[in-house]
């Protein structure tokens, strides 16, 4: 929406639709003419205590736990409710579903903390507080863009170094992500 107003020149975005498919139809939605970015994925999945002392493996297990969730709108809270709505699961069978925290890393430490045991979220974040991480999938990590900002110096300059061996291996170091095609689609 900001990237609607003229408040920014590109917008990460990766949101789940109902039909399992990320970014674009939102995209068309909410912007109209855009430019998309495919610019990394990202593994999103369970963050538990060391060991997984409660077995959690699959979104069916977290009727059994205490869990927190992102806040509404965030795209962990549309992968969560995809899956949940894919897997006839009602949320309301979901201790926790209505506990909101608004970063990944705000998710992790509740995990840590013991006053949840099990949070949606990115690999980063589980093993910055020390959990364990069960992968649930990749995730798609775009970059929206106004048409005319792709013959901008500012965006090819972005470009250049989201290309770069450097940027490839920091990314690589921090764990969890990869490279999607860097494909620039209309």
């Amino acid at each position: 929406m900001a990237l609607k107003r003229g408040e920014t020149h590109i917008a990460p975005v990766h949101l789940l639709d109902e039909k399992g498919e990320y970014n674009t139809s939102y995209l068309e939605k909410y912007l109209g003419e855009f430019a998309l970015l495919k610019f990394i994925k990202r593994v999103q999945g369970f963050m538990v205590k060391k060991g997984n002392p409660l077995n959690i493996n699959g979104f069916e297990d977290l009727k059994r736990v205490r869990f927190v969730n992102r806040q509404k709108g965030s795209g962990t809270r549309m992968l969560l409710d995809y899956h949940l709505n894919k897997l006839s699961i009602d949320s309301r069978e979901i201790n926790g579903y209505e506990r909101e925290e608004v970063t990944h890393l705000n998710v992790a430490a509740q995990v840590a903390s013991k006053s949840a045991d099990c949070g949606l979220g990115v690999l980063s974040a589980a093993q910055f507080m020390g959990l364990d991480f069960i992968p649930v999938c990749f995730e798609e990590y775009d970059i929206a863009i106004s048409k005319e900002m792709l013959y901008d110096e500012r965006f090819k300059c972005f470009l250049e170094v989201v290309k770069s061996k450097e940027f490839k291996d920091k990314l690589f170091e921090i764990g969890g992500y990869e490279i999607n095609s860097l494909d620039i689609i209309y």
